[in-house]
């Protein structure tokens, strides 16, 4: 996964950090992981890696991208922010959170993903695996 998208991506997570996906059943522990699930989310949402974990291009009022994937919600409280986000995949609507926990150096420690509707959860499932696939086969 090298360039530019993977380095900021991974200078922006603590080496101990936990993801939570809605379609994996077990959390995944690591800075490896977690960037490769984060790489992939990014390829399936179309979304720039500064507008999903750095809290101050997430407050700017520019949440539009190339696709229909936008923040509609944002909370932040002491290291800690809660976004909501809608898109659209494969004519189905999405509406899901990101839970960022952060610690006392600043590095994402915890993301943590939910999705609905189920019919979202099966598509997101299919398309991050497949995002996946490609990713490892490029790493």
């Amino acid at each position: 996964m090298p360039g530019p998208r993977s380095e900021t991506l991974a200078s922006l997570l603590a080496e101990d950090v936990v993801f939570y996906s809605p379609v994996v059943f077990t959390p995944q522990h690591g800075k490896p992981i977690t960037q490769l699930y984060l790489m992939a989310a990014f390829g399936v949402f179309g979304e720039g890696e500064e507008k999903l974990v750095k809290p101050e291009a997430v407050q700017s009022e520019k949440s539009q991208t190339q696709n229909d994937f936008r923040y509609v919600k944002k909370i932040f409280l002491d290291k800690q922010a809660v976004l909501e986000f809608e898109t659209t995949m494969d004519g189905k609507y999405v509406n899901g959170v990101d839970i960022i926990s952060c610690n006392d150096e600043g590095l994402i420690n915890e993301f943590k993903v939910m999705v609905r509707p189920l019919q979202a959860v099966h598509t997101l499932h299919a398309q991050m695996g497949a995002m996946l696939k490609q990713l490892e086969n490029k790493g």
